[in-house]
């Protein structure tokens, strides 16, 4: 899926991000439950269980958190939690970025209106490219 910023929005921050899908696999493999709990939400391991195979789907959801926490310049952590953010979908298929009110108002805090997300993965690979976005406005992203 691309990324289509709307006619007059303004970008004010990207991020991308890159994950190994074995590395998600031997995390949920040693941790199990207790991984999932704490990284993602009750809708995205719904999601995610309900495939064949569930370690890329896991994997592009957790590139996508660390390229959303990214976009806002500070990784996970006190301002923004790995359940903040959620990967959702819309009516075509289409990721959706949902956010908790801790999210929601850091977004609002850096100007931001909407979170774009682009989700990919191979059996092998995941990766995430994320960006906020101002409608309508020129501005640049507040710390």
């Amino acid at each position: 899926m691309s990324l289509v910023v709307p006619p007059g929005a303004t970008v004010l921050g990207i991020g991308c991000d890159l994950v190994e899908v074995a590395r998600v696999q031997g995390v949920i493999e040693r941790q199990g439950e207790r991984f999932l709990e704490r990284v993602f939400t009750d809708g995205e391991r719904a999601y995610c269980a309900d495939k064949a195979r569930p370690e890329p789907f896991y994997a592009a959801r957790f590139a996508a958190k660390e390229a959303i926490a990214k976009c806002f310049g500070t990784g996970i952590g006190e301002e923004l939690g790995w359940k903040s953010i959620s990967v959702a979908h819309g009516p075509r298929g289409e990721p959706l970025v949902v956010l908790d009110s801790q999210g929601e108002a850091f977004l609002k805090q850096v100007g931001g209106d909407r979170i774009l997300l682009s989700l990919s993965h191979t059996d092998s690979m995941a990766m995430a490219m994320a960006a906020i976005v101002r409608e309508g406005g020129a501005g640049e992203i507040k710390r």
